[in-house]
């Protein structure tokens, strides 16, 4: 007989994906029994991949691009569309100033370019959990 509730898979998605060094990340968080629904290597190309999905991802890590001018129109059609995902920045901007806008704008964290997959993991639980 099972007693409780059974625990909820992570599920994870990344968007404005362009960089090698995620594929290796992406393959440890799935050997930790994170699963990766999709990768698209843009935002507009991550909405239309969240809108064929039967089931959302709980978590999706964005690549933050401010030189594409577009990001911030996409950003607020994401959060508009789908408010229930909870959203992780991923940047190499790491001025005081910038994160805490970030994470004040929907945001609920913040990991640095360069960050090692155990960052990753303890971003993404951390967020899936609401901590």
């Amino acid at each position: 007989m099972e007693t409780g509730t059974a625990q909820q898979k992570i599920t994870l998605s990344f968007m404005n994906d362009k960089s090698p060094i995620l594929d290796l990340i992406c393959n440890d968080l799935v050997a930790s029994g994170i699963e990766v629904l999709f990768r698209s290597e843009n935002i507009e190309d991550g909405l239309s991949q969240l809108s064929a999905l039967k089931e959302l991802p709980t978590v999706c890590i964005i690549d933050l691009n401010f030189y594409d001018k577009n990001v911030l129109k996409q950003l607020q059609e994401l959060r508009a569309k789908y408010p229930a995902i909870k959203l992780i920045a991923h940047s190499d901007i790491d001025e005081e100033k910038t994160v805490k806008s970030i994470l004040e704008n929907d945001f609920a964290g913040y990991l640095l370019i360069g960050s090692d997959p155990d960052d990753f993991k303890k971003a993404i639980e951390s967020t899936f959990n609401g901590l």
